[in-house]
């Protein structure tokens, strides 16, 4: 079986998806090789990537961009020459006219647009409005990264449970077992001198920043002297009270976006990661962190309790009040944050990537 995966968000400015696409392809190649795992457009894997651009230099990247571009081309037969060697053609949200003559497969990460629409532009809910319509609702089966996510795409899109099977992400793996030396190296590298609680992600509405920021402030003063708060991710889309508030210091420490490179060393650094979002389709951080034993403290709802089991302290995170009584609960507790750090780091093994690919060519397989 011959594979074409559309790996266009490795071009692109993209946490999450890219993290997804770049791994899955590594593991999918580990075991059935390059012939059987294409990319398009046109692409090979870097040996590393940058969350934050391309891979390739700029005239590679428009010129696959351009190919991107001609593609979509209300009449284009370029997807349809790509279907005619493959067994499956697995989509991404930037592919407008898929081939119509191959098993048509897509990953649904979250329904963010559909849930939280608020915390999207127009033209973000726009287009993922048409992508359901000539992807997802089209394909003859979909990957959903949760549970959670599945459901909501079959509530929300009305396809039916056959179509949508469940398959976790795996977790790089540098997240598991970091040597002492690697938390050393970034701590030194970021001056990060005292215990940190981690906050990791895009500084956006959706991440509840504003919320933990209010709730660490309401801290007693002898459980903030212990401890910094650390925010690791770009800017996004935040306010400027929130930017403000980043930049307040007293114990709040702003690193902006962190290198894949340095991401493992820092979360194994971390004494625990907070992540109190408003909703996830998968939540990456809390299993990176789980994999790096670091107990976390996260939202009670979306895939976040399915996601880290027993490994966290849940809280409602539109309230400041639940989640000052999560920090102070964790972190007036070291031996509760042994306890979910080794329950954390079983439940992470199941969030290895050989068994995310191999579910996923399974199930590619199956269609």
């Amino acid at each position: 079986m011959r594979v074409i995966i559309d790996a266009t968000s490795l071009l692109l400015r993209s946490a999450g998806v890219k993290t997804y696409t770049y791994e899955l392809v590594q593991a999918l190649r580990r075991k059935h090789g390059r012939g059987e795992v294409s990319l398009f457009p046109f692409l090979d894997l870097a040996p590393e990537y940058d969350h934050e651009k391309s891979p390739l230099s700029p005239a590679g990247t428009v010129l696959r961009i351009a190919a991107l571009h001609f593609g979509n081309l209300p009449g284009s037969p370029v997807w349809n020459l790509l279907g005619r060697n493959a067994g499956v053609f697995h989509c991404s949200n930037q592919c407008k006219n898929p081939p119509r003559n191959t098993k048509l497969t897509a990953t649904v990460h979250d329904m963010t647009c559909w849930l939280t629409p608020q915390f999207h532009s127009p033209a973000n809910v726009r287009a993922d409005a048409d992508y359901a319509e000539r992807v997802l609702k089209r394909a003859d089966g979909l990957i959903a990264v949760s549970e959670s996510s599945r459901q909501d795409a079959v509530r929300l899109l009305r396809i039916p449970e056959s179509r949508v099977r469940v398959i976790h992400p795996g977790v790089a793996e540098h997240f598991f077992d970091v040597p002492s030396s690697e938390v050393r190296r970034v701590r030194t590298k970021l001056k990060l001198s005292r215990p940190y609680v981690l906050s990791v992600g895009t500084i956006e509405p959706r991440k509840n920043t504003d919320r933990l920021l209010e709730a660490w402030k309401s801290l007693h003063s002898d459980v903030r002297e212990q401890f910094d708060l650390v925010f690791a991710g770009p800017l996004g889309w935040a306010s400027q009270q929130t930017k403000a508030a980043l930049q307040a210091g007293s114990g709040i420490r702003y690193l902006g976006y962190v290198a894949e490179e340095d991401l493992s060393g820092l979360t194994a650094g971390a004494s625990v990661l907070a992540y109190p979002s408003l909703y996830e389709g998968f939540g990456l951080p809390v299993a990176q962190a789980m994999a790096s034993r670091v107990a976390v403290l996260t939202s009670n709802l979306s895939s976040l309790p399915e996601v880290a089991g027993e490994g966290a302290v849940f809280v409602e995170p539109e309230s400041v009040d639940s989640i000052r009584a999560g920090l102070e609960k964790i972190l007036e507790s070291e031996e509760l944050r042994s306890t979910l750090a080794c329950k954390g780091r079983k439940r992470a093994e199941e969030y290895r990537w050989e068994n995310s690919a191999d579910k996923t060519w399974a199930f590619w397989n199956s269609l």
